[in-house]
């Protein structure tokens, strides 16, 4: 199915007994399964939100949307905070330095802290040129300023819980960080439903709601983190060449993150250049392609978490050939829950049209578009697994660089299936087969050297 020579060289890798392989699938899958149910746990309880905020209207719904498309774009660019955070952490533990990982950890704080703090002042200021520049109209401005000016509050809990969840991810523990998610987001509901019918707050106090719940779920995170560093003696104050090694770090993985996104951007932007007349059919199909994907890729994303803290952990420890041999074993599970969930999204395309929409035309596009993405699970499973690798081993510099080749050898592909006048069917080919295929071959590359094997701390 798939030859994992690829990403491990026989010669260096750790000979594994069935018995060793379930050990190691056991810890994989205790620190994935936590992290995919938190990933769901997010988007779920967004989409309770906006039921919430749609039953006041239209002008609120929209602006929520316009105030989340903000927001989001924030915390998403600050991602780093978790991955480089647990790659570090993960790393002084497997050097058996726990006073060491967890003092990386504060410096995660702080610097979540102090980006939140530059952030919201302005954000706050600025909330309804913000709400226009992506694209509010007069009649839409007006909540989106509302709620935006009160939810930026929520920013700096947002990305202190992006920092302790890499923290703690890199303490090789994911079942916090979901009890957090899942605390946070059920008082989030329970906020929004009492301020904004019970109170009458309407949008604003759909915003107060979340700001509270995010503070309260930061607060709970951050208490195990502390608690975690006093037992151990690492000191709380913050420590500037820490933080601004933090930093420098993390410039690195916002490159790829601008990258990712960009490549979003530019399929998006592909599919409304589509031909007028399939254009609405268009957007609408990608629409809800793209919000199968994305959930389909949270299952992906976990196993790239637990490898993360694994394979910094095992770098820490100064045992490349074990790094080798937790590669294979989690490129394996890729490849396996990749074919597994393709052919499932294969089976059940013809008929999740219909949970979505009643247009024919819609639901006819939607099936090869499903396909296609079905046939790239694989692909994206070996993609999703080998990022999280890279990112434990802390080698954020060859993902930034890696990214912007992606991005360099996709746009014309994508420009040209459009301008060959492909349709929608073809866009997708070109994102699943050209941008994941380009992926692929840079991580697996990557993968196959020996030069992001660096071990110690």
């Amino acid at each position: 199915m798939f030859n994992l020579d690829v990403v491990t060289n026989p010669a260096d890798a750790k000979t594994h007994t069935k018995a060793d392989r379930r050990g190691l699938d056991k810890e994989i899958w205790r620190l994935a399964i936590p992290a995919f149910l938190a990933l769901v746990a997010e988007p779920l309880f967004l989409l309770a939100d906006s039921a919430i905020v749609g039953h006041l209207g239209t002008r609120e719904l929209a602006g929520l949307g316009v105030a989340g498309v903000v927001l989001q774009t924030i915390v998403g660019l600050c991602v780093f905070l978790a991955y480089g955070t647990t790659a570090s952490v993960a790393r002084r533990i497997g050097a058996g330095d726990t006073a060491g990982a967890l003092r990386q950890g504060i410096d995660g704080l702080w610097l979540a802290v102090i980006i939140g703090v530059v952030v919201t002042v302005p954000v706050m200021v600025l909330a309804e040129p913000f709400s226009r520049a992506v694209g509010a109209g007069d009649v839409v401005a007006g909540p989106a300023t509302t709620y935006l000016r009160i939810a930026v509050l929520g920013v700096t809990p947002l990305l202190i819980m992006l920092a302790a969840t890499g923290v703690l991810r890199g303490l090789q523990d994911t079942k916090t960080p979901l009890v957090a998610a899942v605390v946070g987001n059920v008082l989030n509901i329970v906020l929004n439903v009492a301020l904004v019918y019970g109170a009458g707050l309407g949008i604003a106090g759909s915003a107060i709601g979340s700001v509270i719940a995010q503070v309260l779920a930061a607060g709970l995170l951050t208490y195990v983190v502390v608690r975690a560093a006093r037992r151990e003696g690492a000191p709380l104050r913050p420590d500037s060449p820490g933080i601004r090694a933090a930093a420098r770090a993390g410039v690195a993985l916002v490159v790829r993150t601008l990258t990712l996104r960009a490549a979003l951007l530019v399929t998006t932007y592909a599919v409304t250049h589509l031909t007028v007349g399939d254009q609405a059919v268009g957007l609408a199909t990608h629409q809800i392609a793209f919000t199968l994907w994305t959930f389909l890729a949270f299952v992906l994303d976990a196993i790239a978490i637990a490898a993360q803290a694994l394979t910094g952990r095992s770098l820490g420890a100064g045992d490349t050939r074990e790094t080798r041999a937790i590669t294979a074993r989690m490129v394996w599970w890729g490849v396996v829950i990749g074919v597994v969930v393709g052919v499932l999204l294969a089976a059940v395309s013809p008929f999740l049209g219909a949970l979505f929409t009643g247009d024919e035309a819609v639901r006819d596009l939607l099936v090869p578009v499903l396909i296609v993405a079905a046939v790239a699970q694989p692909i994206a499973g070996v993609v999703f697994v080998l990022d999280g690798v890279l990112i434990g081993a802390g080698d954020g510099r060859y993902l930034a660089w890696g990214g912007v080749w992606t991005l360099v050898a996709y746009v014309p592909l994508v420009a040209l299936a459009v301008a060959l006048g492909g349709g929608l069917v073809w866009v997708w080919v070109t994102f699943a087969f050209g941008f994941m295929g380009a992926r692929f071959v840079v991580l697996t590359l990557r993968a196959r050297s020996d030069r992001w094997l660096v071990t110690g701390v």
